[in-house]
């Protein structure tokens, strides 16, 4: 894919895990690119040569309209607090980010006249049981007292609030939904970069009640493929796209699979999350996207097979002593 030079993106949350791999994308497509972030570069979140970057948060609109500037054309707002570890620590500062920040950002956009691509969540559809889910499929989900379920829920919200921008001030905008992105420079706080950070660093591989849950993993790389489509795309204006592998694989196999990769004698630690989480937290048996619609509006599908998606991560890893030297945000 190329694009005209000079076209001008805003990355917002450009710091973060897919973030970053976005912004690069977008600059070797020839984009003059801004990133909002609350971090700094000097904190280690270092952008290519010629990335702009505005230190601030999506909670104050002095922040966002001084990244969103006239002559912007698109803006890719994926800033978010994510990881079911946060999601239990703090539900209101990601209730706030996920529908304040957003609101902020389209009112921003509205002003600039750009158009707006969201990045949001396999976990808008909750624990519906009547998998693969397409795109308006019912959404359900636990109950309100359950901060298990903030994130969901708000970014669900932050849906509903690109949807009603388009309809009454016909702003273009696109949802992406992500389900289980995964690859080189995530916190290890996820199931594929947790187990990677583990199994390096000597650590057995924790797998939450018995591994029966299947997740649908997506490499970074696809995943950036299909944002960036749905930025550039006319077919994209007004739609959600569900973005995933449709290959469904036990936790337990994923784990094992990380466990032959690393070529280690790496132990398994199973472990009960009613015990290790307290009841703040549920988990989801399966979730499997129905990607048809992507396929037929963008010519976007999962690519990358998962023991190439993993093997890149855990090269990408051993060469990194920086992020192995991480904390493990784990249970145990």
């Amino acid at each position: 894919m190329t694009v005209s030079a000079h076209r001008r993106a805003v990355v917002t949350g450009g710091g973060g895990f897919v973030g970053r791999h976005l912004v690069e994308r977008l600059v070797e497509e020839g984009y003059e690119v801004t990133v909002l972030d609350h971090a700094h570069p000097s904190d280690g979140h270092r952008p290519p040569e010629g990335v702009r970057w505005v230190s601030g948060d999506v909670r104050d609109p002095r922040d966002v309209a001084r990244a969103v500037r006239s002559g912007t054309d698109v803006v890719y707002h994926l800033a978010a607090i994510v990881g079911v570890d946060q999601y239990l620590a703090d539900p209101l500062a990601v209730i706030d980010v996920n529908f304040t920040g957003t609101r902020h950002v389209l009112e921003a956009a509205l002003r600039v006249e750009a158009r707006v691509v969201m990045t949001s969540t396999s976990e808008v559809f909750g624990k519906n049981p009547a998998v693969p889910w397409a795109e308006d499929d019912d959404r359900v989900l636990g109950s309100t007292s359950t901060a298990r379920w903030s994130y969901g829920t708000s970014k669900a919200l932050a849906e509903h609030l690109l949807f009603a921008f388009a309809d009454r001030y016909e702003l273009p905008v696109s949802i992406v939904r992500y389900f289980n992105a995964f690859g080189p420079g995530q916190r290890p706080a996820y199931l594929v970069s947790r187990l990677v950070h583990r199994a390096l660093n000597g650590r057995p591989l924790t797998v939450y009640d018995k591994g029966h849950q299947t997740r649908c993993l997506t490499y970074v790389g696809d995943a950036v493929e299909a944002t960036v489509l749905a930025g550039t795309a006319g077919s994209a204006v007004g739609e959600a796209f569900n973005v995933g592998s449709r290959h469904e694989s036990t936790v337990a196999e994923v784990a094992e699979l990380i466990g032959a990769l690393v070529e280690g004698d790496v132990p398994v630690l199973h472990v009960d999350t009613g015990t290790s989480l307290g009841a703040s937290y549920e988990d989801l048996g399966r979730r499997i996207p129905d990607t048809g619609k992507a396929l037929r509006l963008l010519g976007w599908e999962c690519r990358t097979p998962l023991r190439e998606g993993l093997a890149k991560t855990i090269a990408w890893a051993r060469s990194t002593p920086s992020w192995l030297a991480l904390r493990d945000t784990g249970a145990v």
